[in-house]
């Protein structure tokens, strides 16, 4: 990674503001200097598909916008203050006390403020979220592993056999993560499971994440991200963890998934099976109605693929594009800067799909040079798509590829429930790429020629 970051994917820590206000009834209150809560909305919402504010988003996020004063003398008593005009005025389930770099910088100590509201029975959470301290996939995990530890707390699990506590994408940074949360829960659902999913439209909020404790099993479906939490648990609660490092997208990998996911919790392997039949079957019905298509459109259909997003999406996605589809891989950019002991986990996984991924895998999160190293290899082709940001999107424009977007910043499409994950997202991206396709010309002498 190069010293200087241009075109960055993800914000810093305080980026878990986002993470509470994924949770219903979830209310992030923000010990930073102004603007702070403000630019993190805009780059996590509003350049992630324009996704809104949320119940307590975007302009409504309560802060301290600390000044000189406050560094000076402390901003603990203005942080008090702040916490208990939000519980009189907002109506909430759950506060989390965030610190920025200023607080940080200074030592406010954002968790001792909460434990005096918690000790009157209020729920309030703190979690040291400093912007130095890190990205925002480090503070999703951060404001987690805290709301478990100060809010669910020490009980006594009572154990429900077939329930699973879900931790996959991270909201926001992943812009399609309302929808791969609704799939990914339907999923479990459909083969038997009692599926805590935490987070979006499909969690009931706070009282999933009391029922943390009483789960058979973790699934951490992500290549890292959540691995650390689900290692609390199992130390906490003696909660065993599936780790499925790979986003399942497509019929052939989220059938593997559900098989995987069913062994593991003891499933009856008929039921599975029959659940993995009629979704099979209704894939592939689909599917095949594409063949005229494809037969039609040979010469203008993309077959390069370059892919630029976070580990979870970009390795999920790039399966089934090469596996199913039958794209080559030119090159799997993952921007999230996974820590380096979870590295090999990725490569395993890259590995796992096939001989024609060797030598593809870069891990960079400066967006300029991964722009310059596409640009080099791609050179004059037109036969490329591009799974990015909206930046890439613009490289794509310069020899007539195709562009799909699939990690931050996306500012020109919106994005409200869309998903890629399982058989329907499959279909969705196929739907997308071969759009595509259409619109890059394929189509337009036909229509001409039925216009006359």
């Amino acid at each position: 990674m190069s010293s200087i970051i241009e075109q960055p994917r993800f914000s810093c820590a305080l980026g878990a503001q986002q993470t509470v206000l994924a949770i219903p009834k979830g209310i992030p209150i923000v010990h930073a200097g102004p603007g702070c809560a403000g630019k993190i909305f805009a780059f996590t919402s509003g350049s992630a598909g324009h996704q809104g504010e949320g119940y307590a988003g975007g302009g409504n996020i309560s802060c301290t916008n600390a000044t000189e004063k406050e560094v000076i003398f402390g901003g603990e008593e203005k942080l008090t203050e702040l916490v208990e005009g939000a519980l009189q005025v907002l109506k909430g389930d759950l506060f989390v006390i965030l610190s920025g770099c200023t607080s940080g910088i200074i030592g406010d100590d954002v968790v001792q403020v909460a434990s005096t509201f918690a000790e009157r029975g209020l729920p309030v959470v703190g979690a040291e979220t400093s912007g130095f301290k890190g990205n925002n996939y480090y503070g999703h995990e951060l404001v987690v592993t805290e709301i478990i530890k100060q809010f669910v707390g020490d009980v006594k699990p009572q154990v429900r056999k077939n329930l699973v506590n879900v931790f996959s994408v991270v909201p926001y940074q992943d812009p399609y993560w309302r929808g791969d949360l609704e799939e990914i829960k339907r999923l479990l659902e459909a083969i038997g499971l009692e599926v805590n999913i935490l987070f979006g439209h499909g969690s009931k909020g706070t009282q999933e994440w009391k029922d943390i404790p009483n789960a058979a099993f973790n699934l951490v479906l992500s290549p890292w991200v959540g691995l650390d939490t689900a290692k609390l648990l199992e130390e906490k609660y003696g909660t065993p963890y599936f780790h499925y490092p790979i986003l399942p997208v497509g019929a052939q990998a989220t059938s593997k998934f559900l098989r995987a996911a069913g062994n593991y919790a003891g499933l009856p392997e008929n039921a599975v099976d029959a659940v993995i039949k009629k979704e099979e079957a209704r894939f592939y019905n689909y599917f095949v109605v594409l063949g005229d298509f494809i037969v039609d459109m040979t010469n203008n259909i993309p077959f390069e693929l370059y892919t630029v997003a976070d580990s979870l999406y970009a390795l999920g996605v790039s399966d089934y594009l090469v596996n199913e589809l039958g794209f080559l891989p030119k090159g799997i950019y993952l921007i999230d800067d996974p820590k380096p002991e979870y590295i090999s986990i990725i490569q395993g996984a890259l590995n796992s799909f096939g001989e024609d991924f060797a030598g593809t895998l870069e891990i960079e999160a400066d967006g300029g040079l991964i722009q310059q190293h596409i640009r080099e290899k791609i050179g004059t082709s037109g036969k490329a798509v591009i799974l990015g940001s909206s930046w890439e999107a613009k490289l794509a424009q310069e020899h007539s590829n195709e562009a799909i977007r699939l990690s931050l910043p996306i500012i020109d499409e919106v994005i409200v429930t869309r998903s890629y994950v399982g058989y329907n997202g499959g279909l969705r991206l196929t739907e997308d790429i071969y759009t595509g396709a259409i619109r890059r010309g394929g189509y337009m002498s036909q229509v001409t020629l039925i216009q006359e």
